[in-house]
């Protein structure tokens, strides 16, 4: 029975993601031949493999401030939009101070 260790990094991925990367990866990193194998134009997937990036440097962020962490996920999952992440990430950090 193998037991089977994800890195920390891909935790918040999901299978989408990782199915993207395994493309990626098979294809030697080149996003014309992701686009064609999609069927979509090269900036479609250029924004796919930007929003892949903000995923895994938000789960380096997670052990340091997972509040933080949470609301850049559900803004990179659309449940809410940037303005209002970025409102709400200011006032945690404000009342953070207040509180030291």
């Amino acid at each position: 029975m193998a037991i089977e260790i994800v890195p920390e990094w891909m935790v918040n991925l999901d299978d989408e993601d990782v199915s993207f990367i395994k493309k990626f990866i098979l294809a030697s990193g080149s996003l014309k031949e992701i686009a064609n194998q999609y069927g979509v134009t090269y900036p479609t997937v250029r924004l796919r493999l930007d929003k892949l990036i903000q995923k895994i440097q938000i789960s380096e962020d997670t052990a340091n401030e997972p509040y933080i962490a949470l609301i850049k996920r559900l803004a990179l999952n659309e449940k809410i939009d940037f303005e209002t992440a970025k409102i709400l990430i200011n006032e945690y950090k404000k009342t953070k101070k207040e509180v030291k």
